[in-house]
């Protein structure tokens, strides 16, 4: 894919992705870095979220994680590039423009981490669809928020049912599923070290935020 990022767009914007798979913490651990991002002085900082983070988004996010409503892997894939193609159009492309920092809970290795290594679907194929949707954009930064699958499912039923999706309900999603997906990330992690760093996210919140900031504090450092 074309790379492109702050640097090539010509701005000093920078773009932060928070992965993992399900229960891992990534929306808390999102919010705690925009917390102290936004604390430090200097420049803005733009929280979103995949899917969702625009008007068409929200209502196919919707219908993606809606429990009770079936969907193969691909037409999955096809639904989150939809909503990926007008987040990266009308919020990450222009805040990057004018040197914002973008913290995004996931982004497009979650397709190939959940329907291509977690549902079956060719890994060319979604990384095809992927360049269609958002054009070669990369982050500048990926943080894996890795969790022991048991525990990761544990803490997400264990909290309120409404919260639960079809990821976390439906029989196609089962321990074996989740166990893929994140063999699935530690593998898209491992062959692209230069831009993922992996968390243990298995702390309590604070500790784990600590880490997440060491795995992005050097993008911020002056020189």
């Amino acid at each position: 894919m074309r790379r492109i990022d702050g640097e090539a767009t010509g701005s000093r914007g920078i773009f932060i992705t928070l992965e993992g798979p399900d229960g891992s913490g990534k929306s808390s651990q999102q919010r705690l870095l925009v917390d102290r991002l936004r604390a430090a002085a200097g420049r803005e900082v733009v929280a979103t979220r995949e899917p969702g983070g625009t008007p068409l988004g929200e209502r196919v996010r919707g219908i993606l994680l809606e429990s009770g409503i079936a969907h193969d892997p691909i037409v999955d894939a096809l639904l989150f590039n939809a909503a990926r193609r007008a987040l990266v159009d009308e919020v990450v492309l222009p805040a990057l423009s004018h040197g914002a920092v973008v913290v995004c809970d996931r982004f497009a290795d979650s397709t190939l981490a959940y329907q291509g290594y977690g549902g079956g679907t060719a890994i060319e194929d979604l990384e095809a669809l992927a360049d269609v949707a958002i054009g070669g954009l990369r982050p500048t930064r990926t943080v894996l928020l890795d969790l022991n699958v048991d525990d990761g499912l544990a803490r997400r039923r264990g909290g309120p049912t409404a919260e639960l999706t079809r990821f976390e309900t439906s029989d196609a999603h089962g321990r074996e599923f989740h166990a893929r997906v994140r063999a699935g990330y530690l593998a898209l992690a491992a062959a692209e070290p230069e831009r993922w760093r992996v968390v243990n996210a298995s702390g309590l919140p604070d500790e784990v935020a600590a880490l997440v900031w060491d795995a992005v504090s050097d993008l911020f450092e002056e020189g």
